[in-house]
């Protein structure tokens, strides 16, 4: 299990322990934290799962896969940090992850 920090645009801070394997996505919707939609339901064919990852974990979460960033063209607000939090799988390497959520994923 990892521990994951997700923040939300105005600042309010959720702290999850979410399950080996799961997605980053599925740990937010589990634990109904606001703000990560989800419409596809992690299927990587929307962007209303669209998170910041922290600059720290980088490297543990990887790169975007071509397709995640051609979905990433839907997303506002798309920084060199954005990802979609149904691509990234939770593993012991991601604990203490920290996402920021965009102020809107529409």
């Amino acid at each position: 299990m990892a521990k994951i920090r997700y923040i939300e645009h105005d600042g309010r801070e959720h702290v999850v322990e979410v399950r080996n394997g799961l997605s980053v996505m599925e740990g937010a919707i589990r634990n109904n934290v606001p703000g990560i939609d989800a419409d596809c339901g992690g299927a990587c064919a929307c962007a209303t799962c669209h998170v910041y990852v922290d600059e720290a974990f980088a490297a543990e979460t990887g790169r975007a896969s071509a397709m995640e960033e051609s979905m990433l063209d839907f997303a506002e607000n798309v920084q060199p940090n954005s990802r979609l939090s149904c691509q990234i799988r939770v593993s012991d390497d991601l604990d203490g992850l920290i996402v920021r959520l965009p102020e809107s994923q529409h």
